[in-house]
């Protein structure tokens, strides 16, 4: 949802309903996902920023789409979610950049969420 709301400019709200309605066989997951999805949005400046701060030789808008937004949502993740250990959001991030990002993007997501991570002082 978060890479259609990237790549179309959607809305949150557009891009929940849709993937819900066309995409997707089984609706495991879906408060969750949705909570996701909404939380990142109504934080979207501020994640992007941190995102930015950390990864100061990549500019955001030059990153990979896939990468781009798994790093937006496990940064959501890492501050909103105070229930998700740190090390429950990298291992989902890495898996997602293992699947669906390029040869590269595991160690990517890993190193910056990682210092993300940190940087809050999430354990």
């Amino acid at each position: 949802m978060l890479f259609q709301m990237d790549v179309s400019g959607v809305s949150s709200e557009q891009a929940v309903q849709s993937y819900w309605a066309h995409l997707c066989a089984t609706k495991e997951g879906e408060p969750f996902a949705n909570v996701l999805v909404r939380g990142w949005a109504a934080q979207r400046e501020r994640i992007d920023e941190i995102i930015r701060d950390v990864s100061q030789h990549w500019r955001l808008e030059r990153m990979a789409k896939v990468d781009r937004n798994i790093l937006r949502l496990a940064t959501y993740e890492l501050i909103a979610l105070d229930d998700v250990p740190r090390r429950v959001t990298l291992n989902e991030a890495v898996e997602l950049a293992k699947r669906y990002g390029s040869e590269g993007s595991a160690g990517f997501v890993n190193g910056v969420l990682d210092r993300i991570a940190s940087d809050l002082g999430k354990r």
